[in-house]
């Protein structure tokens, strides 16, 4: 049996990585199921208790533990039934709001794909975006081979990854469910509007963006107006913020900047665009927003007086702000 001062998992013989599982296995189950204190579990194990704390660390970040809390929420249920009311939507999920924004994110995406879940069906298309909160949905998707479906992603891609671009969302997902995946293989804004014309006419973009516009379900988030966007992050963003505030812009759905409204502004980057335009959503039969926080609350509002979704996934705290007045 391993210690608290074990070496790297990665350096383990298999011998000891089947043991090292077995540990956490049984820490997870010591703690999430029987009920016990991570002392508790420390003095039953022989290991220490910093040991015992890190492993359920590792167990919650890594999926290998999943929590499902069936009891409801009074007051989430009651904003949830306000919020489809308020905004004609078929289904609305409202999740507790935490402290931390990343955990915020986290959450989010979690209930998003767990939405997700319930929906898809073999032989749909599946057409999603892009971000850290879409990302941490695949963790709510149960594997399973849909033959029959595909997945393909509803925007153009930034240069660089970080685990949570187009490409890598849409191939995760299609993975989850073995089907078949488009990409957008472009930049998401273009030079030129000619330039973006041009590369329409390739086959296999244009094919994609045929199979983006025929999606039964779509699973999408939206950036606000500050540096917390990674959107904004980017060079091409960022030396247009000031002209697209000024445009009325209150943050982007698809990439495309809308107002208080849900219109698109009257800017140069709109045009220059690669992605489905917000009202080709309008005929997809499913579609969820995931989005929260105080600070996306015009964008998520923005979209929802559009009708551009059917479904959105957010945390109490936006959707007080969605219900206010």
């Amino acid at each position: 049996m391993m210690n608290g001062g074990g070496r790297e998992r990665g350096k383990l013989t298999g011998v000891q990585e089947i043991e090292a599982a077995q540990i956490r296995a049984r820490v997870a189950w010591l703690y999430f199921i029987g009920g016990l204190t991570q002392q508790d579990i420390a003095d039953q194990l022989g290991l220490t208790r910093l040991r015992i704390n890190k492993i359920l660390g590792q167990v919650r970040s890594d999926g290998s533990v999943f929590i499902d809390i069936r009891l409801p929420m009074a007051e989430c249920v009651e904003a949830e039934q306000r919020l489809k009311q308020r905004y004609g939507l078929a289904e609305a999920t409202v999740v507790p709001s935490l402290p931390d924004e990343a955990e915020q994110q986290r959450v989010i995406g979690e209930a998003a794909g767990a939405v997700l879940d319930g929906l898809l069906d073999d032989g749909m298309g599946l057409g999603v975006g892009w971000g850290k909160t879409l990302a941490a949905g695949l963790k709510r998707v149960t594997a399973r081979p849909l033959p029959q479906s595909w997945v393909t992603s509803v925007m153009g891609g930034l240069t660089r990854g970080s685990g949570a671009s187009t490409f890598e969302v849409a191939t995760g997902y299609a993975r989850s469910i073995s089907a078949e995946c488009y990409y957008l293989a472009a930049p998401l804004y273009f030079p030129t509007p000619e330039s973006r014309t041009m590369l329409l006419s390739h086959h296999g973009i244009s094919e994609t963006m045929r199979r983006a516009r025929t999606v039964d379900v779509a699973l999408l988030s939206c950036g606000d107006m500050t540096t917390r966007s990674l959107l904004v992050q980017t060079q091409t963003v960022s030396e247009n913020l000031e002209s697209l505030r000024a445009a009325g812009a209150v943050g982007d759905l698809l990439g495309v900047f809308l107002d208080a409204d849900g219109r698109p502004v009257d800017h140069p980057l709109n045009e220059r665009v690669l992605s489905l335009a917000p009202h080709e959503l309008s005929p997809v039969r499913h579609s969820i927003l995931a989005s929260g926080g105080l600070y996306k609350v015009p964008i998520v509002r923005a979209i929802l007086r559009a009708g551009y979704v059917k479904r959105l996934v957010t945390d109490e705290r936006c959707a007080a702000a969605l219900l206010e007045s």
